[in-house]
């Protein structure tokens, strides 16, 4: 059973879905889902509320703010703190409702919001078990694996120009999330990256992603580093799933917070890439994630 679902965000209306078991008497445990850097809940976050509910999970799954369904302004703006707090503000909704014990909360998170994860799990005491796939881990070494060292020069000046716009009152530019064009900028390129959003924004009617994102949001993304998170995570129950051969969350970046952390953890190697974890490997990542979260809630 889905239903949707609205809360208030620290000011900011955050919309999405609220999924309960089919069978089974509550109250159930719940696992708090969002989406990585720009993506919206119908780009597979669906498929994996309705593995849970099938596990006798109930799972709360919304939009980001200034993204998708969620309000918040400038929209297409990503800034990963505020995604962590709207996280804490997603369970305390979650635990609000009469079919979730409030003493059983999971986290999940995936790409950006993998990382996400990982720092309230480490500041949020409520949640009893995390998992955390192909997680965005350290933005500064992230994006030395994206550029090219004669390309940070040019791409620094680009975020610096954007701050002195928004210094005179103009707003943020614009710059595409992806494209299919290795000579055109995009906040993540390649291929592969382009074929997966533009997946779901060609085929899912009423959709509301665009292939657009705020230059602000990579200067945030510069920013973003939850290492000093990890190890703070324990005696939570941590999942990491990481895919082998991951060019947008690189694999070694992954791996050495994942080293980083301390038991009880569990790590799961997919042989594949990124998006995989969503498509090809979706039965593996999707029944790891039910199973851990069964096991630990």
């Amino acid at each position: 059973m889905r239903r949707d679902i609205e809360f208030n965000a620290d000011g900011v209306t955050l919309r999405g879905w609220f999924y309960t078991p089919d069978t089974g008497k509550g109250p159930f445990p719940v696992v708090v889902m969002a989406h990585g850097f720009t993506a919206t809940k119908e780009m597979t976050l669906d498929r994996y509320a309705e593995v849970f509910a099938a596990g006798g999970i109930a799972a709360l799954v919304y939009d980001n703010r200034c993204l998708g369904d969620s309000d918040g302004l400038p929209r297409h703006d990503v800034d990963p703190v505020a995604q962590r707090r709207d996280y804490r503000c997603a369970i305390t909704y979650a635990q609000s409702l009469k079919e979730v014990d409030p003493n059983r909360v999971g986290i999940w998170g995936t790409s950006y919001t993998g990382g996400a994860v990982l720092a309230v799990a480490a500041l949020d005491r409520r949640v009893k078990a995390v998992v955390s796939q192909v997680p965005f881990i350290d933005g500064h070494k992230n994006v030395q694996q994206f550029l090219r060292l004669s390309e940070m020069e040019g791409f620094v000046q680009m975020l610096d120009e954007d701050r002195a716009r928004r210094m005179t009152g103009e707003p943020s530019a614009y710059i595409p999330v992806t494209t299919d064009d290795p000579s055109k900028p995009a906040a993540f390129p390649g291929a592969r990256t382009h074929a997966y959003f533009h997946r779901f924004a060609n085929q899912v009617k009423g959709i509301k992603w665009e292939n657009k994102v705020t230059l602000r949001s990579l200067e945030y993304l510069l920013e973003c580093d939850v290492t000093s998170f990890v190890e703070r995570i324990s005696p939570t129950p941590l999942l990491m799933i990481v895919s082998h051969n991951d060019s947008s969350t690189p694999t070694d970046i992954a791996v050495d917070a994942f080293h980083r952390a301390r038991e009880p953890k569990e790590l799961l190697v997919i042989r594949a890439d990124h998006y995989a974890s969503y498509l090809e490997d979706f039965d593996t990542t999707s029944a790891a994630a039910r199973d851990f979260f069964a096991k630990n809630l």
